[in-house]
């Protein structure tokens, strides 16, 4: 039987690596420990940024003493993220604020000025905080990255999504493809505050 089941692990190696659904932080990590030199880029204008002196933001800034609800995906202006994973959740921003969120944050292995020009087109700024992660630090620490070269994309973030209070995780969802939108919309992290 332990034969067969490392013949069956063997196998299926390839595709466990290419269609995951782990990732090194997992519900109890702490956030800020998982990523210590990892930093996110406020979604802004080039005028912004430039005012700023390209400023980051700490992780620290964005989950201590807080409850947040963050959600990454592969890419700004990209099908399903444009069109089902953003909506998932501004469209619940009064559900996510009557349970006691005191931010719901996108993030996406991108530049700050992409984000933000897709905030705007999406008409969602005003109900979601946008950051880029522009050498894509931040997913690396947690295992979140993929490689999705196929697309043209090159190596981006998985499509997930987590509960954050005071830097834990106490809710988070993956999902096993980039194309796919089962566990990690607004919905199913509601259901998980």
């Amino acid at each position: 039987m332990a034969t067969a089941m490392l013949k069956r692990t063997t196998m299926v190696k390839p595709m466990v690596n290419r269609l995951r659904s782990y990732a090194s932080v997992a519900v109890g990590s702490d956030l800020i420990s998982a990523a210590p030199n990892a930093s996110l880029q406020k979604a802004r204008s080039w005028d912004e940024g430039v005012s700023s002196n390209f400023s980051t933001t700490p992780l620290k800034d964005i989950f201590k003493g807080k409850n947040v609800v963050i959600f990454g995906l592969p890419g700004a202006y990209t099908g399903v993220c444009s069109a089902q994973h953003v909506p998932s959740y501004k469209n619940n921003i009064d559900k996510f604020k009557a349970k006691g969120i005191d931010s719901v944050i996108c993030v996406a292995v991108n530049d700050p000025y992409t984000m933000n020009g897709w905030a705007e087109k999406l008409q969602a700024k005003d109900a979601i905080e946008f950051y880029g992660d522009f050498d894509g630090s931040f997913h690396k620490s947690l295992d979140l990255t993929i490689d999705l070269s196929g697309a043209l994309l090159g190596i981006r973030s998985h499509r997930w999504s987590a509960y954050i209070a005071d830097g834990q995780a106490k809710g988070l969802n993956i999902e096993q493809a980039p194309s796919d939108f089962k566990v990690s919309g607004g919905d199913v992290i509601l259901g998980q505050i």
